[in-house]
This record gives C-alpha cells, structure tokens and sequence, in this order.
C-alpha cells in the first residue's frame, strides 16, 4: 500500500471520530504510576491521540504521529482547546522513524512493525519507558483487530523483539484457563532502557 492509499484509507476510518472520547490503551492506563513526572513522550501511530492526550495530561510534552492527516489535525485543536502540550504530526514513520535518544516515553498501541523495533530502542533517552500493546495471534472469541496473522505478535514476540530492555511488566494470558477473565486477544509490555554509562 502506497503511503497516499494509506493516508486515504486511515483518514476515511478517523472522519466520524473525535479525540478524547476514548480511554488510553489498558497498558498505559494500568502502568501509569511509571510514568516519569516530566519529560518527553511520543504516541506511535497515534489514531486520534487517546494515548498522546493521557501522556499530555499527566504532564509530558508530548507528540502524537500518525500517517493520517485528518487526524493530526482534529488532535491539535483538541490540544489547543484543551491546553495541552501536545503537537500532532502527519507522518510516514517508516519513512521517517523517531531519532536517536529523542524520547523519555514512546508508546505504541494496536500497531505492528517489527522492523522498528531497533528504532524504537535507540529512540528512548536513558531511563526511557516503552509502553506497547497489540494484538496477539493467539486470540480468543474477541475477533477484533487485523484478520491477517502477519499483523499480530506470536507468543512472546513483545518479548523477544523488546528483550534489550529491562522488562517492568508483562502480559499475555493468551488461550490459558478462563477465557472470559484476563487479558485475552492482546499482549501488553512496559519496558525501560538501561541508564547510559
């Protein structure tokens, strides 16, 4: 998919959306008392901010990315409504992944690229939390989020591609015991670079 067929296709799914009417991702809301009291944060593949506007509101300057445009747009005047610091941009992050030691908080929901997985390392500051949450292949009756298995993690791949960090918490309770109790259909990790040397 070209990066304007992209950009068409994600604008059209946030057209009737607006943000703040959501909660963040459950492994942010869940871990927010790691959350640094200031420094900078950055929502991957933000969607229409939900992440991006809880960093925002607990005080991190805050970025949300994402390749649509609409969406960008409709999360800056939510912002500036709303007071928040908190900028978004329109942006391909394949094309253009966050820079080296950048940010203090990078979190990614219901996104999956693996072969951004080293960016995302190196994109952290000394200290930095990784908050990601995405669908598993592993699912159960919950039937939501890409029906293609290639865009949802095998058994402990958050694990594996994420395994340089220091894991803070982990989850992915998969198709064990009670299927209609837990954390099903999703896996979620906080992760925190090594302080540089």
């Amino acid at each position: 998919m070209t990066d304007q067929n992209a950009r068409t296709k994600w604008n059209e799914t946030y057209r009737t959306g607006d943000p703040g009417n959501n909660e963040p991702a459950r492994v942010l809301r869940e871990n927010i008392h790691l959350l640094p009291e200031a420094g900078t944060a950055l929502d991957l593949a933000s969607g229409l901010g939900n992440n991006a506007i809880c960093l925002a509101r607990h005080g991190l300057t805050t970025q949300a990315w994402d390749i649509s445009d609409l969406a960008a747009h409709k999360i800056n005047q939510y912002a500036q409504e709303n007071g928040l610091p908190l900028t978004a941009v329109a942006r391909d992050v394949m094309a253009a992944p966050p820079a080296t030691e950048s940010f203090d908080v990078i979190c990614v929901a219901h996104y999956l690229e693996r072969s951004l997985s080293s960016a995302l390392i190196n994109a952290l500051r000394p200290r930095g939390l990784l908050f990601y949450q995405t669908f598993i292949q592993e699912g159960t009756t919950d039937y939501s989020g890409p029906r293609n298995p290639a865009f949802r993690l095998e058994p402990n791949e958050l694990l594996r591609l994420f395994g340089s960090l220091r894991i803070l918490s982990y989850r992915e309770d998969g198709l064990t015991g009670n299927l209609n109790a837990g954390v099903r259909n999703i896996a979620m990790l906080v992760a925190q670079k090594a302080n540089s040397r």
